[in-house]
Order: C-alpha cells, then structure tokens, then sequence
C-alpha cells in the first residue's frame, strides 16, 4: 500500500479491492448516512440477519424486517426513560434476539452502546457504568442480582434497569423489556450521525489503571465490513458463525455490527461453550465459515473423538491471540480447511489479515499474522525510533495512520494521557504496544505483548483489574497477576500475593481467593494458581516488574516438565 493509503496498483479506480474500500467509506461518510439504514432498513426485510441457536438446536431466524419494527419500538421505548442522542445505554445480556433488539434501538435512536460481559462480577459492572454515565442498562434477568446496591454497587445508582426475560427478576422500578416495547408505536425516525459520532463505547484491559473506554464510531464500520468481505470473506450463500461473545470487541465488531453492515447472517449460540456441543451445531447447520478464538479449535482438537464426519466448513478464522502453527495442520487434517489467522485490537478491529478472499489471499507463513488488510498500512518500527525497522528486526508493530484511510481511532474517552502514549509525536504512527518483525515478503510476525496484558482463550485481561481485587482481600498486603503459557488457552492467569503478617498459604486460601476475584471482578479471570511471596520484584521507582515473575514461573515449569520426563 502507498503512503496515500491506495493499494499497489497504478490504477487504483480500477482495482476492484479499493472500489469496495471506497463504497464502504462512502457509505459511512455520506451527509444523511444513518446508522439504523447502514445496519438494518436498507435490506431486504426478508432477509434473515440472524438465527438465534439455543443449546439443544433449535433456531429461530430473525429477518431485518422484524428487526425493524421490534428496533423502532426500542428506540421509542428507550427515549420514553429519557435517553437522548449521544446518552450511553449499557447492555449485561447473553447472545438472543433481546440483545439485537436492544442494540439496534440504541443506534436508531443515536445513543451509545456500552457493552458488559456477562461474567463480570458486580466491581467491575459499576465502574463501566459510572465512567460511561449510562443511563439505562438492559440486562437478562439472570443478571439482575448483579446490580443490587453492595458494597460494590451504589444504592443511589443514577442508570434505569430494564430487565429482559423473566419479569420475576425485576426489582422496585425496573421496567420490563418485553412490556415497554409492546407499549410504542412504530416509526421512531432515525437520526443522522457523522462518521465521527460514536456507535460504541468499550472498554478494553490495560495494565494500569482502569480500564480504556473506546469509542467506537460510525467510520469503523467500514473496516469492520472490510474485514467481514476479505478477511473472513463472508458470501451470500455462507453458513457464517462467528462463536465470539458479543460483550467484547471480535464478538461485537464481527458477530453483530459487521454482519448487520454487509447484510450477512451469523449465528448466535444462546449457550456457554462446549466443545462438543459445538461439534454438534457445525454439523447441524452445515457451517461453512467459521471464525473463533484459537482456544476453541484446541478444544475441537482435544474433544476430536466427538467430530462429524460431514462437515461443510470451508474456511476458518482465528483472531484474539497468537495461534499455533499446529493447529494450522490439524486443522487441515481433521476440518479440510486451514485456519487463517488475522491480528486486531479493540482500538483497531483487524487490520494485518491472512485473508480468505481470493483477491487478497496469499500462500500461509504458520505463526505469521499475514499482511496489512486493505485500508491499513502497518510495519514494524525500531525499538528506539519511528524508522522502519530491516526485515526479521524485532521491533514496535504500528499503523501508518495517515496511510491507513480504514483507521477509526482517534482517542481515548476523557484520558489525553493514555491517548498521547498510542501515537507518535508527529501524529504519523499508532503505537498498538505489541513486539514482532516483518520478513522478505512482508509478512508479520508476533513475537510478544509490550506491555503485560494477559490473553486468555481470546479475552484481554487487564492485571490492574485482577489485582486491585486480590488487594481487597483482607489477607493480601500486594499482588501481581501474569499470563503463564498454556496449550489449551494460549495463557492462563496466575498470581504472586504478598500476605499479612500471620497469615499462613493454604489451599483453602487459595480457593478463597480465587472465589474473591470472581465475586469482584470477573468470574472467567481469577488466577488459576496463587503463589504467596515474600516480596514482589520491583523498579527503584516501586513499579512491579512482572516479567520478572514471568520469567520465574516458567523456569519453574519447564524444571517440573523435564523432571517428568527423566
């Protein structure tokens, strides 16, 4: 791609990659562009947009036609409790029809989603609230207790709860979803909203501090469609299902927004993982495009006695964290397709592909994350200054932004400082933290994370978070958490806890932390070991050196798998 951010080609008007390119950003650009036409009125109201899977099979297909009318009821019912354009509405709810619903009043109405996965425990609820300053969040009514004043929920909380499900679950002055959509009329007229006005605002883990909150805004959509048509390459005809939980950024960006913009179906499980219950719905439903955590084809594998033989899949998709070169050839093997890789963050959706469409598609490098996608420019830069760095250099993985016309981010919600350390100094490259090296053919490679964020079968947890938890514990004077390496997960999280003096390591201790951190932060990030010490390694200026612990806790393992071995 050239700096002017136009692909390869003398004539750029006639490659057919940047006149879809073009027509994305025309579309998300236009002076009347409307969020509710890009993702809903603009097609065909027979046309299924999703189908809603429950855990026994069934499925129900839900067209653009409905969407419509149960949306403009949303959008009604959402501005009858006072939510104007611009307002952050959260949602805590599983993947259903509820969810689509709700999500589609939000945008029609031009207020801002603000996402909650469902395992977050109460701390971590009410901090996204607070900084967002919702002023609705719609959940399941599995989630209403959640929000019950504790001591990590106020009791004056500022946010109206609407609950979706079952009304049982509703507390003193909740509004019930199903209800306050029957009470709207139709016809709700959707606003205009420029490129720059937010759909999204997600918070994503770091290492310190709180969480960031992205706004995600209308332009992204352009690239999340880039991405749907030529990383995944995503047709008409395709069985497509994106098993990403929509409460983060790969399940959000390309198993609802990105579906919903190019028009194409996805399948929503209405489940927790299973592996074998997955095998189940590949087959049931003839999937042909599949796109996961790296996680979840290691589950395939190690449950491969539960495999269909007639599986119709014709191209799979990783996405979240490294993927291992293995899993590439087993994939081959036992799906008769490989697993093309594609690296993003949620300040960038995807942006290096190995991508599925044939105008984009190049021969797989294992353990490469592939090449810039279209619409991007990335390169790895030297560790010391903005200059490109020689091929197979360890070096900074950035964007070019001003080569990069599919580049959507521009900040962090109210943190200047945060956003000042993502980009250069001249406003050219956009730092995305991560370490690796290009080789002769311009294929990138991931050697590591620059900072210490831990990826965990797809889901980026924030140490931060984890150990300002373990902190609470009355037991804990300090913590650190790591990302410790793993062949099912990728990493799994462990922590070194510093104890008051007195207190004694058990597992009962153990066991009572571990419940601690799933109780204030988040039910799928607790440490799966705990180690207690004496001292935590630290800089003279007191910033905990986790590599340090990183460093250590391997050692260790690689000791006890050699010990094994003898």
């Amino acid at each position: 791609m050239k700096k002017d951010g136009k692909l390869n080609d003398s004539k750029s008007s006639s490659n057919p990659v940047q006149q879809r390119l073009d027509q994305f950003l025309a579309q998300v650009t236009a002076p009347d562009a409307r969020p509710a036409d890009l993702l809903c009125d603009r097609h065909p109201t027979d046309a299924v947009a999703f189908t809603v899977v429950e855990a026994d099979l069934r499925g129900r297909d839900i067209t653009y036609g409905w969407l419509r009318t149960r949306s403009e009821q949303a959008a009604a019912a959402l501005a009858s409790l006072g939510v104007s354009e611009g307002d952050r509405v959260a949602t805590l709810m599983g993947k259903s029809a509820d969810l689509v619903v709700t999500l589609l009043g939000i945008w029609r109405l031009g207020a801002v989603h603000v996402p909650l996965f469902t395992a977050f425990a109460p701390r971590a609820i009410s901090a996204r609230l607070t900084r967002s300053a919702a002023k609705v969040v719609v959940c399941d009514a599995s989630q209403r207790a959640k929000l019950h004043p504790s001591a990590d929920m106020p009791d004056d909380a500022p946010w109206r709860i609407v609950i979706a499900g079952e009304p049982a679950a509703a507390g003193d002055g909740d509004a019930i979803l199903a209800e306050l959509l029957d009470a709207q009329h139709l016809g709700f007229p959707a606003p205009i909203r420029t490129d720059r006005n937010p759909l999204v605002q997600l918070f994503t883990s770091g290492t310190t501090g709180d969480p960031k909150a992205v706004p995600v805004p209308v332009k992204a959509l352009a690239a999340f469609g880039v991405y749907m048509e030529y990383g995944l390459d995503v047709r008409e005809d395709d069985v497509f299902w994106n098993a990403a939980d929509p409460g983060w950024a790969y399940g959000l960006y390309y198993g609802i927004l990105g579906p919903l913009f190019t028009g194409r179906r996805n399948l929503l499980l209405n489940a927790g993982f299973d592996a074998k219950l997955t095998w189940r719905l590949l087959a049931a439903y003839a999937v042909t495009n599949l796109a996961a955590a790296p996680t979840v084809y290691r589950a395939l594998r190690s449950t491969g006695a539960h495999a269909p033989e007639d599986l119709a899949l014709r191209a799979c998709s990783s996405a979240g964290e490294p993927l291992n070169p293995e899993l590439i050839t087993w994939s081959e093997r036992r799906l008769g397709v490989p697993i093309r890789d594609h690296y993003g963050q949620t300040e960038l959706g995807m942006a290096i592909i190995n991508g599925w469409h044939p105008d984009v598609r190049h021969d797989l490098q294992p353990g490469s994350m592939g090449r810039a996608m279209p619409g991007f420019r990335a390169a790895v830069l030297a560790k010391s200054k903005d200059d490109e760095a020689p091929a197979e250099t360890l070096g900074r993985v950035a964007i070019d932004v001003p080569a990069s016309p599919l580049m959507w981010f521009t900040g962090y919600a109210d943190d200047p400082e945060r956003t000042v350390a993502r980009f250069s100094a001249d406003g050219r490259w956009y730092f995305t933290g991560d370490v690796g090296t290009t080789d002769e053919r311009g294929y990138i490679h991931f050697s590591s994370r620059d900072d210490d964020v831990i990826i965990m079968a797809g889901y980026r947890i924030g140490p931060f978070e984890v150990e300002s938890a373990l902190v609470s514990h009355p037991d804990v004077v300090e913590a650190a958490a790591i990302g410790v390496p793993d062949d099912l997960r990728g990493e799994v999280l462990e922590a070194y806890v510093v104890l008051r003096d007195g207190v004694q390591a058990s597992p009962q201790l153990v066991n009572d932390l571990q419940q601690h951190v799933k109780r204030r932060y988040a039910a799928h990030a607790y440490p799966r070991s705990i180690h207690s010490i004496a001292e935590l390694p630290k800089t003279p200026s007191g910033k905990v050196q986790r590599f340090i612990l990183r460093e250590l806790r391997r050692g260790q393992l690689q000791n006890a798998a050699q010990e094994a071995d003898l």
